[in-house]
């Protein structure tokens, strides 16, 4: 892992446990999701038959288990990295990179998203959208509105981060003081 030199704060424990249960919670999506497609196939190549409501309930709980990972993907440290370069820096260097990572990349694209998607949520609900397949599912808004809550999530994840990695580089005087916090 590679946050583990990141000292937690208050509010970090706080956010991570948070994120961990939601995504803890939210892992059985992907049970779900299997058995959707499964009773899908089966009623396809069995009896013939297949139903738009299984091909899109679907994407959306698809859709539901990708944007809140994204979070606890964040918080659990579990995301992508460059690990080759990474791996051979200092944890100090790391920090930095982060930091700045953090505060000129992720939070704009979260910001952007959020400022974006709500008009988009609120226009369905407007309209009360519905799905455009005959036998689609109603309440298009509530998979719409997937996507703020999960770039909320994942900015509650990147506070958590930054509020660690200010304490690294800014409050901690010493490996100790690192150690004891963790």
């Amino acid at each position: 892992m590679s946050g583990n030199y990141l000292p937690h704060t208050p509010l970090s424990r706080w956010i991570d446990n948070f994120l961990s249960v939601i995504g803890k919670t939210l892992a059985f999506i992907w049970l779900i999701l299997l058995t959707v497609i499964v009773v899908n196939v089966i009623s396809r190549h069995v009896f013939s038959q297949g139903y738009i409501e299984l091909e899109e309930l679907q994407w959306h709980l698809y859709s539901i288990g990708f944007i809140f990972g994204l979070s606890y993907a964040y918080q659990s440290d579990a995301h992508i990295r460059v690990d080759v370069v990474h791996e051979n820096l200092s944890d100090s260097i790391k920090a930095w990179i982060e930091l700045y990572g953090t505060l000129l990349f992720l939070i704009p694209f979260i910001t952007l998203i959020l400022v974006f998607s709500l008009q988009f949520v609120s226009s369905s609900w407007t309209l009360d959208e519905v799905s455009s397949a005959p036998g689609g599912l109603p309440f298009r808004y509530l998979i719409k509105a997937v996507l703020p809550i999960g770039f909320l999530l994942l900015l509650l994840a990147a506070l958590s981060r930054l509020s660690r990695i200010f304490q690294f580089l800014f409050f901690s005087s010493s490996k100790e003081d690192i150690d004891a916090c963790e």
